[in-house]
């Protein structure tokens, strides 16, 4: 199971379930306004995605819609 672990640099990581030392890092930017999604494979940054903050809610719905249905997958088993 992935998990999130919080970092000093005030950023969470959250560990891919494929292992390779794979992780998103969730980092906010207040003063640009931005959430920075990061894709890390061990120490090294392979990729980033700016968020605007008005974007964040879109996100978050997005993310609970997808929970909410996996919840109803389990329920119909």
């Amino acid at each position: 199971m992935a998990t999130a672990a919080p970092t000093p640099l005030g950023a969470e990581f959250f560990l891919d379930t494929r292992g390779d030392a794979r992780s998103l890092r969730v980092r906010w930017h207040h003063e640009d306004g931005l959430v920075l999604l990061s894709l890390w494979r061990g120490g090294e940054c392979t990729g980033t995605f700016r968020l605007p903050v008005e974007d964040v809610p879109t996100l978050i719905g997005a993310l609970r819609a997808g929970l909410h249905a996996a919840y109803d997958d389990v329920r119909a088993d």
